[in-house]
C-alpha cells in the first residue's frame, strides 16, 4: 500500500485542522488506518486507527474527545479532523496500514506501510 498524507500547516491554539491521507496500490478490505505522530525529540506515538471495513474507531487518551478518525472508501482516503488543537499536537502527522490480523492497531512496528508525514503545528 502506497499511502500520500497531506494537508498540515500553522494553526492557534484552540484551532481545528484536518489532515488526509490517500491510499493506492490495493484494496484496504482487509487493513487498519492509524495515525501517529512524531514530536520533535520524541518518539513515534499512536494517535488514532480506524477498521476499514468494519469502520471501528480507537483513539489515544490524549486525542480522545478532540480528534475524529475518519474513512471515505470511494476515495480510498482516511481523514483525521482535530479540533482544540494545543502546543502539544505539535508534530510531523503520519498515517500508516497494516492488516487486520497483524499485531496491535496501537504498535507502530506492527504498521509495515506508513506515508511521508505532513507537519501541524499550533501556537500559542
Amino acid at each position: 500500500v502506497q499511502l500520500q498524507a497531506f494537508g498540515g500547516g500553522l494553526v492557534r491554539t484552540g484551532g481545528s485542522l484536518r489532515v488526509s491521507c490517500v491510499a493506492s496500490g490495493r484494496t484496504l478490505t482487509a487493513y487498519v488506518m492509524g495515525w501517529f505522530r512524531q514530536a520533535p525529540g520524541k518518539e513515534r506515538e499512536f494517535v488514532a486507527a480506524v477498521y476499514w471495513t468494519a469502520g471501528m474507531t480507537c483513539y489515544a487518551d490524549s486525542v480522545k474527545g478532540r480528534f475524529a478518525i475518519s474513512r471515505d472508501s470511494a476515495k480510498n482516503t482516511v481523514y483525521l479532523q482535530m479540533n482544540s488543537l494545543t502546543p502539544e499536537d505539535t508534530a510531523i502527522y503520519y498515517c500508516a496500514a497494516k492488516r487486520y490480523f497483524s499485531g496491535d492497531y496501537y504498535s507502530v512496528q506492527d504498521y509495515d506501510s506508513w506515508g511521508q508525514g505532513t507537519l501541524v503545528t499550533v501556537s500559542s
